[in-house]
């Protein structure tokens, strides 16, 4: 197998490109080498460890248990962590003297606010409160901005553990037609600017699109992001598209995508399970931010 770069972080480290066993493209296994790859590079180096930040407002069980999943993915590689907890009544005032301080603390490479918040805490303004330079989940309004204009910028996590699926996978990007279902600013439009750097040509649909299956069974690549389960069934999707469903909700079957796996599995020519798709990725693409972030930090204390 060839090696390929991890998306977004060339010369970091390289990975074995993987093949599509199947018809399954295998987010966990990718994730587990992505971060084999992070803890030997981390093990290695005499530089003090990378550290990252997560602030959790309120006691929402998933949030908790998803915030708690990317503390033990730290522990794993050798990242550092931190977890502030803030009550259910914090005020914004609280939430954005957490995020300062964290902003200012020296052993802090990365900061991620766990979304969403509560209602009466306004998010735009607490994450602007993060600084780009440690913005891993680049959601700041400077990473946002550079992501569009197709400068280096920190790349949201579940769109770069997307690319990277397709990357390590081999899905070629250029010149295919990607057709992204949602619009949200954490998942479908930067994912869709993403494709649109690569050479694809993107269709963003969403919940006003009419004649969605007719849109969608233009897709060579189709990224199901719309947060709504089992919206994507055989309908939707041409012979032979490569499937990406980043949606995952817990139903009294189980869990389940956004995209119907069993009525399109042998329809498709490559899909990401739920669960061990694009989930475990996402955490993996947050360390490497993380990793990133803390080199760059490094770099710019040295030259100044």
């Amino acid at each position: 197998m060839g090696l390929t770069n991890v998306h977004g972080v060339a010369g970091l480290y390289r990975l074995a490109r993987r093949e599509v066993h199947g018809r399954v493209l295998d987010g966990k296994a990718l994730a587990a080498d992505i971060r084999r790859a992070l803890k030997e590079s981390l093990a290695a180096s005499s530089r003090p460890a990378p550290g990252l930040a997560t602030v959790l407002v309120g006691d929402d069980p998933a949030s908790a248990i998803c915030v708690a999943s990317k503390h033990r993915a730290c522990q794993e590689v050798g990242i550092a962590s931190f977890d502030r907890q803030l009550p259910a009544d914090a005020t914004q005032e609280d939430l954005e003297q957490c995020l300062a301080e964290l902003a200012a603390d020296g052993r802090v490479s990365g900061i991620l606010l766990q979304l969403p918040l509560a209602d009466g805490l306004d998010a735009r303004a607490a994450l602007e409160r993060i600084g780009s330079d440690k913005d891993v989940d680049g959601l700041t309004w400077r990473s946002a901005g550079r992501l569009a204009t197709g400068s280096a910028a920190q790349v949201p996590c579940t769109p770069a553990g997307i690319m990277t699926i397709l990357d390590h996978y081999g899905i070629e990007i250029e010149g295919r037609r990607a057709v992204v279902v949602g619009r949200s600013n954490l998942v479908g439009r930067p994912v869709a600017s993403m494709l649109e750097q690569r050479n694809a040509t993107v269709t963003i649909c969403h919940s006003r699109t009419r004649a969605l299956a007719h849109h969608c069974q233009e897709a060579d690549i189709l990224i199901a992001a719309a947060g709504n389960p089992r919206l994507i069934g055989p309908e939707h999707v041409r012979p032979g598209a490569v499937v990406i469903d980043v949606g995952i909700h817990r139903t009294e079957d189980g869990l389940c995508g956004d995209v119907v796996l069993e009525a399109v599995q042998d329809k498709v020519g490559a899909i990401t399970p739920v669960p061990g798709g694009v989930g475990p990725m996402t955490i993996a693409s947050l360390l490497v931010n993380t990793v990133q972030a803390h080199r760059q930090q490094a770099a710019a204390v040295a030259e100044g």
